[in-house]
């Protein structure tokens, strides 16, 4: 497993070979999907099927996307799927409270005692206002990250640019809270890679760190994307060399201010690049 997951994977719960599919096309995490990708007649089935993969380890590590705890699936997805030898991590979409997160906490118990790993989806206008108070709601919570095709829907939004506010709002509570970095909402369109690829510049600009995909060939986009460029390694490794050798703020010869804020930035970008 590489340290760091740039790369989560989405397939739907109700086809088995996509699954087995998915868990050797070198996403850093997969994710099976009980909610969107699966239809009200075969949400049983998807989640019978679901439990019976994670009844053993898998070869990397499996979130379960369960529907939303309010409606009629939620509770038995959950049941049935916390329990689970070979589950990582549950995904709760539409929360929109803590209290949501806490439900789900209380009701969850894992193999190994205690509530698995929860990672909330804001995905309404209420959603993102609460967005601190749900990445701090349970000491079970590990992440929070958009759900931007319902936010889109929610805020009547047209234009991509319309939901920079939320990102940037999510990006802070995360680390506001001591979570890791949100991954980015999907990128709809499997075709279209040059966009794929321009909107996850954007998105690290903006403080994000990996994506969600809905399909393997948006893998090595994402990957590529979000890991540290050569220049950027080699600027790292001058920061530090020279924050090493001199104590305090100083100017590089190519005119790069250095202070601490800078140095830790470093630090973060070799990390992530040796950690790969």
């Amino acid at each position: 497993m590489k340290s760091v997951p740039l790369t989560w994977l989405y397939a739907p719960g109700d086809r088995p070979d996509v699954v087995a599919k998915a868990l050797t096309a070198g996403a850093d995490v997969v994710v099976v999907d009980l909610e969107d990708a699966v239809a009200p007649d075969r949400k049983a089935y998807a989640r019978a099927a679901t439990a019976e993969l994670l009844r053993d380890p898998q070869p990397v590590p499996v979130h379960v996307r369960v529907n939303a705890f309010a409606g009629p699936w939620g509770p038995a997805d959950v049941a049935a799927l916390a329990p689970a030898p070979g589950l990582s991590g549950l995904r709760l979409p539409k929360v929109s409270s803590p209290s949501d997160v806490v439900r789900v906490a209380r009701r969850a118990v894992s193999a190994r005692g205690g509530s698995p790993p929860l990672y909330a989806l804001l995905e309404s206008a209420l959603g993102v206002e609460h967005a601190h108070a749900v990445a701090t709601a349970h000491p079970a919570l590990r992440g929070i990250a958009l759900g931007e095709a319902d936010l889109r829907a929610d805020l009547g939004v047209r234009e991509d640019a319309g939901l920079d506010w939320c990102r940037a709002r999510v990006v802070v509570a995360a680390r506001a809270a001591g979570l890791a970095p949100p991954a980015q909402s999907v990128h709809p369109d499997i075709r279209d890679l040059d966009g794929l690829e321009a909107s996850c510049v954007r998105g690290r600009a903006l403080g994000f760190l990996g994506r969600a995909a809905i399909h393997p060939r948006q893998l090595p986009v994402i990957e590529r994307a979000y890991l540290p460029t050569e220049r950027e390694i080699e600027q790292a490794e001058t920061v530090l060399k020279a924050a090493a050798a001199t104590q305090g703020a100083q100017a590089l010869p190519d005119g790069t201010f250095v202070d601490a804020a800078v140095v830790t930035a470093a630090h973060r970008t070799l990390a992530l690049a040796h950690k790969r």
